[in-house]
């Protein structure tokens, strides 16, 4: 058989074509000759540079003399003028900015951590409900996000806002003073208003009189062009650097007054129900007023808060406490001092139903026409555990705020950390009392700290005893314990709640900053028996350890504040149950003076101060029991 022609093979178009490579040999010897002569240039330029850097510089082992001339500029040997790099700056203060935050110390940036399981949602067995009016929400998540940075920043207008001043709850002072260390006595009472009035108490046997607990002022250096548009008095409209004081009293009114006289600067606003809590001004420097409600007084129904226009004290919300949604829903006060973020419109309020209302307000405020409103949309939530009843759930602590997290402490021990744009639970643990304190933060070392402690309340079921307040230092992402201490005080458990007289901690402890920046300062009343004892104690705040501590013979539930003269010492300031006021050297604790508060009409008349005070230019002002507001001035 002949062979077939034209027969491909299976591989046919798969086998390698030969190539001509000469041109790359050529390529090749081209590249490494060019190489070689690149290495030999660069040797010998690098020989030649060793040389004239050696024939150039003197020899001399004596150090080169570096020399400023006479524009203050540094100039070396060859008179080469010296840059020197010069640091950043720290943003210059606003006139709006407290001083004794400056400058921003907080960088926001620590990140939530991992809780351990008992204090998990689920290792409580948390249930937690958000409510957009009867409707239940699930997956909520906040459209305008709330974030609160640095306290620096919390507001745009000047002075003490609300209780403890910010969202880290940590100054209650504006200015400094100057304290003549040749006086004897460095404190003054220099006004006095005497005619803060009573309204009878719903269900136990006093009248609420006076101004009660924690019943601080709040004082606010408004613009000029809104200061022309309030319902001031003449005299005080025209008054250029007013600074108004406003404190809310037991008798169900707001008092206004100027910090430097003690005159009033307007007509009391009726809000018809007694207040003990502390109030807030919104801190954009609108003129809006938050309010909250301590008893119904038996007008049943009416208890809860409000916000009212400062234009004209027009009422522009009430939000009703007796939530039938709550789980303590039969009583609705709000001794909490609420708290406004300005960037996302956004009011915070616990409530004592344990309901935390958000409110975004939906403000319109043109300072050139006068007109003020609010639209407000309200978000609420509640939350329980396991083993607790809805009956102990009032919240009566204020909230901190680090970023869009918040921590507050209900009157069944539960110290919450909430995550405020989605309303859910971050970690929650019980502590060892009840805790009415506000908790105090700060970033610390790329850490949140919280400071907090409790009463003498529920250890025992007996009418008089000693028990521990604890006191506590706690990291805020995870509610692990850094320290823990406690001190023995006394409490009365009466046979109604409402005439408890409790002992332990009862004042928000205090942040040193500055000269005493390594401290964290707690008052610890009724240290000696029912009624009489309180210690101020300041421990260290990486140990825990005790300092220094300040022994009263009279109790105290109104909080110590930190004040610091022009140049930058540090005092404690802090009021007692028959009046009297101490002031203390904050870095060893020895009393530097004291007075006594007293009535001009009735010099004998004791001034019970549940209330804490706040300190402004050098003078305090604060509401006492026995009906009265007082300036005292520091120098």
């Amino acid at each position: 058989m002949g062979r077939p022609e034209n027969v491909r093979y299976e591989n046919q178009f798969y086998r390698p074509r030969r190539v001509n490579n000469n041109g790359l040999y050529v390529l090749f010897l081209v590249t490494v000759v060019l190489v070689i002569t690149t290495i030999i240039l660069a040797v010998v330029t690098l020989k030649k540079g060793k040389k004239d850097l050696k024939e150039t510089t003197p020899e001399s082992s004596e150090p080169q003399t570096i020399v400023t001339n006479e524009q203050g500029e540094t100039v070396d040997p060859t008179g080469i003028i010296v840059v020197t790099p010069t640091p950043t700056p720290a943003p210059t203060i606003e006139d709006y900015q407290n001083q004794h935050l400056y400058p921003a110390k907080a960088n926001m940036d620590v990140l939530i951590g991992k809780p351990q399981d008992k204090y998990s949602p689920t290792g409580r067995g948390a249930i937690q409900t958000v409510y957009n009016g009867d409707e239940k929400v699930t997956g909520y998540h906040r459209e305008d996000e709330i974030h609160m940075g640095d306290p620096l920043y919390y507001q745009k207008v000047g002075g003490i806002l609300t209780f403890r001043g910010t969202n880290f709850r940590n100054c209650a002072t504006w200015g400094t003073f100057s304290l003549d260390p040749a006086k004897e006595q460095h404190l003054e009472q220099i006004w006095e208003y005497d005619k803060i009035g009573s309204l009878k108490s719903s269900s136990w046997s006093w009248p609420w009189f006076g101004t009660g607990w924690t019943g601080q002022p709040l004082a606010v250096k408004w613009s000029w062009d809104v200061q022309q548009l309030m319902n001031l008095y003449p005299e005080k409209k025209s008054k250029q650097n007013l600074t108004e004081i406003i404190i809310a009293a037991m008798d169900g009114y707001v008092y206004f007054f100027d910090l430097e006289d003690g005159q009033k600067t307007r007509d009391p606003l009726k809000v018809g129900a007694t207040i003990k809590g502390t109030p807030a001004v919104d801190p954009r420097g609108y003129p809006i007023l938050y309010v909250g409600q301590g008893d119904d007084n038996g007008e049943k129904g009416q208890i809860g808060f409000r916000i009212f226009s400062l234009l004209n004290f027009d009422l522009l919300h009430f939000q009703c406490g007796l939530d039938s949604r709550a789980y303590r829903s039969s009583w609705g006060a709000c001794d909490s001092s609420p708290i406004i973020c300005g960037d996302a419109d956004t009011l915070i309020y616990p409530n004592e139903n344990g309901m935390i209302y958000t409110v975004k307000l939906n403000t319109q405020f043109n300072v050139g026409t006068g007109v003020l409103s609010i639209n407000p949309q309200t978000i609420a939530y509640k939350y329980i555990f396991d083993g607790v009843e809805g009956k102990q759930l009032g919240i009566e602590s204020s909230m901190a705020i680090y970023d869009h997290y918040g921590w507050c402490t209900d009157n069944a021990g539960n110290l919450i950390c909430i995550d405020l744009n989605t309303l859910e639970l971050i970690w929650s643990r019980r502590l060892d009392d009840d805790s009415d304190v506000t908790p105090v933060i700060e970033e610390e070392n790329g850490h949140v700290y919280l400071y907090t402690g409790t009463e003498v309340d529920w250890q025992r079921d007996e009418l008089d005893y000693q028990g521990a307040s604890y006191t506590y230092k706690i990291d805020a992402m995870t509610g692990e314990d850094v320290w823990q201490t406690s001190q023995t005080c006394s409490t009365h458990n009466g046979k109604n709640s409402g005439d408890d007289v409790n002992g332990g901690m009862l004042g928000t402890p205090v942040i040193g900053k500055g000269s005493i920046s390594n401290l964290v300062i707690f008052s610890y009343c009724m240290t000696k028996s029912t009624y009489s004892g309180n210690l101020v104690v300041a421990y260290d705040k990486q140990t825990g350890q005790e300092v220094w501590k300040y022994e009263m013979k009279m109790y105290s539930w109104s909080s110590p504040v930190d004040i610091y003269d022009d140049n930058g010492n540090a005092y404690i300031l802090i009021c007692d149950s028959i009046g009297q006021v101490h002031l203390v050297d904050a870095t060893n604790g020895q009393r530097l003076s004291y007075i006594r508060m007293t009535r001009q009409d009735n010099p004998d008349a004791q001034h019970n101060t549940e209330s804490s005070p706040i300190v402004v230019d050098g003078i305090m002002v604060v509401g006492t029991r026995g009906q009265s507001i007082i300036g005292v001035k520091i120098s």
